[in-house]
């Protein structure tokens, strides 16, 4: 898992040194395309089959997950690292929350409290940024964060149904592959030129390979180990966004982002759990 977040932390690296030159939709097709690639090529060699009986399941998680990402790579363009991946990470918290809403289970004191401590979080962290007039941008991160919940969701959806995580994985990079391809048609396209091609392919393999390391963790470690593990991906995304970018949080914005990650590593120990086949 801290393989898994210190790769989506490259991923937003990446995808930020991109953005003067491509289109946030751009971004979303190479980094789907290339990715779709190499997810084909292990599939072939691992010798797994794509056939699925769950095209409903797998086309809902890869709309929630596109449009996800379209905003998410939006954000990481408009907002410093730290706070457009934290933004996103707020998915754990609306994960939980759908896991209540769609198992019928009532809330419960713990879980409620978490989820106030994560959202109480949001303000703080959004605080700073009305005074640089980047609110909208923070509540575009925030509807990504509820879209990937949405997605994970789907996702725990298809692991119940015994989907393996390479195919997940692969039919979300082929429906965000033909879904962005779509939408960057309607908006100028940007020349890809030789100098280009290592930027976009090390987007879509650092994507690909942090997802299925991602996948591989949550199969085979505790939920709660891995899923506070994931929070790395902060740690890593605001040390790039100081080297890179001189990128400082206010300490208004540290504690947003301390809150939040506390409410997610309370809420995946309190939220119902969803027993997958095996």
């Amino acid at each position: 898992m801290l393989v898994a977040g210190l790769l989506f932390a490259c991923m937003g690296a990446l995808v930020k040194l991109g953005a003067p030159h491509f289109s946030s939709a751009e971004l979303v097709f190479y980094r789907s395309f290339f990715g779709l690639l190499i997810v084909y090529a292990l599939v072939h060699h691992s010798r797994i089959k794509l056939t699925t009986f769950h095209w409903h399941a797998h086309l809902w998680r890869g709309l929630s997950g596109t449009v996800a990402m379209l905003l998410f790579f939006h954000c990481i363009t408009a907002l410093p690292l730290a706070t457009a991946i934290t933004l996103n990470y707020t998915s754990s918290l609306f994960l939980s929350l759908l896991t209540v809403v769609v198992l019928k289970e009532k809330f419960h004191f713990p879980l409620s409290s978490s989820l106030a401590i994560g959202f109480s979080g949001v303000v703080l962290l959004l605080q700073p940024t009305l005074e640089h007039k980047q609110f909208a941008d923070g509540l575009l991160g925030l509807a990504s964060g509820f879209l990937a919940g949405i997605a994970l969701m789907n996702v725990r959806h298809l692991g119940v149904l015994g989907e393996p995580g390479m195919r997940v994985v692969f039919y979300f990079n082929l429906i965000a592959t033909l879904a962005s391809a779509i939408w960057m048609l309607g908006d100028a396209l940007h020349p890809v030129t030789l100098g280009d091609l290592p930027l976009l392919i090390a987007i879509g393999a650092s994507a690909t390979f942090a997802q299925l390391f991602m996948t591989r963790a949550y199969r085979t470690g505790q939920t709660l180990v891995v899923g506070s593990l994931a929070y790395s991906t902060i740690v890593f995304s605001a040390l790039f966004g100081l080297i890179f970018w001189r990128e400082q949080l206010s300490l208004l914005a540290w504690l947003g982002i301390a809150l939040i990650i506390a409410s997610g590593v309370l809420s995946l120990k309190l939220s119902p759990k969803i027993q997958e086949k095996t």
